[in-house]
């Protein structure tokens, strides 16, 4: 398909970045900007890597060359230094013209956020910020020279949810370790030359403050990957099985001191958002699509159908909660910080639920206002579709955690004993 129309329908999303009292910044604005330069061609590319299930290792060569393996690596260690906030907007905007693409590079790029002004925000000590210094500078300058990282979370447990320690150990053998178990949904499995893998270190009785978040290179004896990739939506993610069998790996691997994932996890909630600007980004698509086609804006449609009064109320039905969640996301996104209020975490939760929530529910209102036409494979459309379901899917915060965890953190003060159901 032409998706020459999004070079026009792209000022529809630049309405919707800014928040009044939140103006993008020069940083933004020349990021978005770099990203709209390239966002035609990756979703031309989308159409094929989502029939072939296959990784648009051509969007990162881009996304490379654009210096954005850097994205959020200081700009001290040769980054372009973006802080929280400005990776979000940029990974609204990747996601509108490929989700796969910012899905993906959100795994490699949190490698980077969370290791940096994050952690050293965190309780430290001194021997703990001098080691992490040096780790950090030879992995962000293995990302500036172009290596991919990932970050496979998911077990199929409750882990990655953070209701109890990773099943993947990690073993203290003659000063380095020694990693074994399994990761799910790997995803750029087979792409990436380093897996930023959470795993336990092996002492009686752990906690998850015995996480430990570890770097492995793609060809370490021990790590393999299986299985097939043949998914509803995101297809271009390739998230396979990888398998650790006594991989063996030095201190110089730890992406963070030990014990500090957990201090991070409780202290920052909001590090577990940066899947969710990829849906905005979909979702903004999606609405952006319905226009065209209904408009005759875009190549393939010949006949306007703006007219009828049932797609007007449905496209303004579809603006309403695009505007809701866009309203969410700002605000969310601006209050992340160092141990963040009750009421902000809450606004974070509710944030992920609207937009995962939104996103598939504008995309299916898209897909019923444009007609039968619009489901096929030469639009874009169905893809935003399949690829929009995914989204509540995604730990660590699915949207049935973010209800749960919203219930009990709206109805209970903090510290509060639960009480029994009756």
């Amino acid at each position: 398909m032409n998706s020459d129309y999004l070079r026009d329908y792209a000022a529809s999303a630049d309405a919707n970045a800014l928040a009044d009292g939140l103006p993008l910044t020069p940083l933004q604005k020349k990021l978005m900007g770099q990203v709209d330069e390239m966002g035609v061609a990756w979703a031309e590319r989308a159409f094929a890597h989502d029939r072939e299930a296959s990784f648009p290792q051509d969007n990162f060569n881009d996304l490379h060359k654009m210096g954005f393996f850097g994205l959020c690596v200081p700009e001290r260690l040769g980054g372009i230094g973006a802080d929280y906030r400005t990776y979000m907007l940029v990974a609204t905007r990747i996601g509108y013209y490929c989700g796969a693409t910012a899905n993906t590079f959100n795994m490699h790029n949190a490698n980077a956020l969370w290791t940096s002004s994050m952690v050293d925000a965190l309780d430290m000590t001194p021997e703990q910020r001098a080691q992490h210094e040096h780790n950090r500078s030879v992995h962000y300058a293995r990302m500036l020279a172009g290596s991919i990282y990932a970050q496979p979370f998911s077990e199929g447990s409750g882990a990655a949810a953070g209701r109890h320690p990773f099943g993947t150990s990690a073993v203290r053998r003659d000063g380095g370790w020694v990693l074994n178990g399994k990761k799910i949904f790997a995803s750029l499995s087979g792409s990436a030359q380093y897996y930023g893998v959470l795993c336990t270190e092996d002492v009686p009785n752990p906690t998850m403050a015995h996480t430990l978040f570890m770097a492995i290179p793609a060809d370490s004896p021990g790590l393999s990957i299986v299985g097939d990739w043949d998914p509803l939506g995101m297809r271009g993610t390739v998230s396979r099985t990888l398998l650790l069998n006594n991989v063996e790996l030095s201190d110089e691997a730890a992406l963070m001191p030990r014990g500090i994932y957990a201090q991070a996890a409780s202290r920052y909630p909001h590090m577990f958002m940066t899947l969710t600007p990829t849906y905005m980004g979909v979702a903004q698509a999606a609405y952006d699509f319905a226009v065209a086609y209904l408009r005759a804006d875009m190549p393939g449609v010949n006949v306007k159908r703006r007219m009828y009064p049932t797609k007007q109320i449905a496209i303004a039905d579809m603006y309403i909660k695009l505007q809701q969640a866009w309203s969410l996301f700002h605000r969310t996104t601006s209050e992340f910080k160092l141990d963040p209020s009750r009421s902000e975490r809450m606004r974070a939760l509710a944030c992920q639920y609207t937009v995962m929530e939104y996103c598939a529910e504008i995309c299916s209102s898209a897909v019923k206002v444009c007609g039968g036409q619009a489901m096929l494979k030469t639009f874009a459309l169905e893809r935003l579709f399949r690829d929009s379901r995914c989204g509540a899917l995604m730990l660590p915060w699915t949207a049935e955690i973010c209800l749960d965890r919203l219930g009990k953190g709206l109805l209970y003060n903090e510290g509060e004993p639960r009480d029994d159901a009756v």
